[in-house]
């Protein structure tokens, strides 16, 4: 690595070691308590679906501890395990935040270490936001140093980060000196795994489930005294090297404090891919304009940035999973259905014939000059009419990002099912207010359904 890079991973460690709760700005610290929310949310809602109840007979094979707790169920098992469950629960949907421009899924990965470590001894929430702040910091930065090439190389950047994101708030919040945060970061990066290959499948989870796993066991060898290299980011074969060809250094230790990623974490008004959102807003605005009978379309041409087309252009899609990443099927049910929920990426709605019918007449374009948050569609009927629409900014994005109202909302739908009206109402109430908590396991005991 060239000259300039020396001293990173000291620079990482010192931000780590010494950041200060006072020195968060109010804008900051509320991201972190929507981060929070939005977090529960997708955990509780994802927390029963296949992939988890597999996992959990997987893990349970191996230990009998019962220390953690699993949200949204009252199952509970070690705390590293909690881990992997939690934070593979909260993206198994594809419904959890996102970093602009990264496209890193922050909380996923950040909190569930977080809450384990609280298992162990009382955490307050100012210790936990900050911790988390933290982490989104370290994930975010070194996002922002690989990407794009990174995730155009197949890397899983959700994964890849947030091992490191997660390793970081580990490590604040055991109060690491910085020598044991380097030999963290060096056991995390040497973990550093996900491809993008395995998005639509159910290994998705595993990448991300052992970037919060890792990443707290990471923080916890090193606090025992397991050394690593002394240059792990910046190293000649460290995290940067091999990450990237030509990394961007410029802002990774920049202006600390005066600048935080968390500033830029949107979050999803779909449960699907965020490359995806402009379109479905492009289709619910046809749709409630036109009024036309979808079944009148001939073909649906969409023009949008050229990650659309490398992660979602999957018209022959077979599972629940494969429609999360499927520009295809969410144009198909959002015509057809209205606004999309979880319902809409099920099993059931990728089967139904209607539905198959229209993914077939979408055609997909690249466009330089589309930005991830834009997208035009001709809307094309048999009778020779059309019509254009054309998205600036998709819902959810930073210039239209979902208000506190709409996150609750979210909130309340997707955890209605495992939770009755009192405890959700609560568990709201105390995430708005958690720097005030004495102890954040009022949380987790809120998360777990009465039965």
């Amino acid at each position: 690595m060239v000259a300039q890079a020396l001293g990173l991973t000291r620079k990482l460690s010192q931000f780590i070691a010494h950041a200060q709760w006072e020195d968060i700005p109010q804008t900051v610290r509320h991201q972190a308590r929507r981060a929070l929310l939005n977090f529960f949310a997708t955990a509780i809602s994802g927390s029963m679906e296949p992939a988890i109840d597999l996992a959990l007979v997987s893990l349970r094979e191996f230990g009998l501890s019962t220390q953690a707790t699993i949200i949204g169920r009252r199952d509970r098992i070690d705390g590293l395990s909690a881990s992997f469950l939690n934070a593979a629960s909260a993206n198994i949907a594809d419904f959890d935040d996102t970093h602009i421009p990264t496209v890193i899924h922050p909380s996923a990965p950040i909190f569930p270490v977080l809450f384990a470590l609280a298992e162990r001894g009382q955490v307050d929430g100012k210790d936990l936001l900050l911790a988390f702040i933290v982490g989104v910091e370290i994930a975010c930065r070194l996002g922002n140093a690989i990407y794009p090439e990174h995730y155009r190389r197949g890397w899983h950047i959700t994964a890849t980060c947030g091992i490191l994101g997660a390793t970081a708030a580990a490590s604040r919040a055991l109060g690491l000196n910085e020598r044991a945060i380097i030999w963290a970061l060096g056991n995390a990066a040497t973990q550093s795994s996900g491809l993008v290959e395995s998005l639509g499948t159910m290994a998705k989870s595993v990448s991300i489930g052992n970037a919060a796993r890792n990443g707290l066991w990471s923080a916890l060898l090193a606090q025992r005294g397991f050394s690593g290299p002394d240059l792990p980011i910046e190293g000649a074969n460290g995290f940067l090297a091999v990450m990237a060809s030509n990394p961007d250094l410029s802002g990774l230790t920049k202006a600390f404090g005066g600048r935080w990623e968390l500033s830029r974490n949107t979050y999803k008004p779909y449960p699907c891919g965020v490359v995806i959102n402009p379109v479905i807003d492009a289709c619910l605005a046809w749709r409630d304009q036109d009024g036309v009978d979808p079944a009148a379309l001939s073909e649906i041409v969409v023009f949008g940035n050229p990650l659309l087309l490398q992660r979602a252009d999957r018209a022959d899609i077979q599972s629940s999973r494969e429609s999360q990443v499927s520009a295809q099927h969410a144009i198909a049910v959002s015509l057809l259905f209205g606004t999309p929920g979880l319902q809409a990426f099920s099993d059931e709605a990728v089967f139904d014939a209607s539905v198959a019918l229209l993914r077939r007449k979408v055609r997909l374009i690249a466009e330089d000059t589309v930005p991830v948050e834009a997208a035009r569609i001709i809307f094309r009927c048999r009778d020779g009419s059309a019509r254009t629409v054309v998205i600036t900014k998709a819902r959810g994005s930073l210039d239209h990002p979902l208000s506190d109202t709409e996150l609750e909302d979210k909130f309340h739908r997707l955890t209605s099912a495992r939770l009755d009206r009192e405890a959700r109402e609560a568990l709201c109430a105390r995430v708005w207010s958690a720097e005030s908590l004495p102890d954040v396991r009022e949380l987790l005991t809120l998360s777990v359904p009465a039965r």
